[in-house]
């Protein structure tokens, strides 16, 4: 459990990291969103309080944010294309990356194809995993790519918008986003509840 001090400390690193993030502008963004020590939700979020501020425009900063996201999902599918399944099973812990959760993104990939990649990017926890199969399966760079981005840049706009809209209020960025994250973690559930079914069907040669 972290203690008072804990707690403080950790929020001196956000505020030093996000201090940076502004001196570098857009570039900031995307080293932020890649390297994630801090999640994706506040940089962007932090990128909205940026817009709001003046000092960066909404466009730049959801291209930028796209871009940061893909960025990290590059470097999620070159190790696991590289370095394979043995690397995550060693440093996984370091980055959040559970044995589990691996045996279900490749159980995902292997059995839907690479359309999964898309959907995926709504689910919890899945969004970050599903790239390392991709990669070990040595699915098309830029198909990977595409797909990643098209998921990204929804949430690259909500999270922005609301940044811009909290103001320096910006803080409170989880509470304000819940009632739009929980229904479209559910409109992600149905698609990919039908992008299964549909996967499903099409191998035993049925039509929809």
């Amino acid at each position: 459990m972290i203690g008072v001090d804990g707690v403080a400390w950790f929020h001196e690193i956000v505020d030093s990291l996000l201090q940076w993030i502004e001196g570098l502008g857009y570039f900031g963004i995307v080293i932020g969103l890649m390297i994630e020590v801090i999640p994706s939700e506040i940089v962007l979020g932090y990128a909205g309080y940026l817009v709001h501020e003046g000092k960066i425009s909404f466009l730049g900063a959801v291209i930028f944010g796209t871009v940061g996201a893909v960025a990290q999902q590059w470097i999620l599918y070159a190790i696991g294309r590289y370095a394979g399944r043995p690397f995550f099973e060693k440093y996984g812990k370091f980055i959040k990356i559970k044995p589990k959760h691996l045996d279900i993104a490749e159980r995902w990939f292997l059995r839907y194809g690479s359309g999964i990649v898309f959907t995926a990017r709504f689910v919890p926890v899945m969004r970050q995993v599903i790239s390392i199969p991709a990669g070990m399966a040595r699915m098309s760079f830029m198909r990977f790519t595409v797909l990643t981005a098209l998921a990204s840049i929804p949430w690259s706009i909500l999270f922005v918008y609301l940044g811009r809209s909290l103001g320096a209020n910006w803080h409170n960025i989880d509470d304000k986003a819940a009632p739009y994250v929980q229904p479209a973690i559910l409109i992600a559930l149905a698609l990919l509840i039908v992008y299964v079914l549909f996967k499903v069907m099409k191998r035993k040669g049925k039509s929809i």
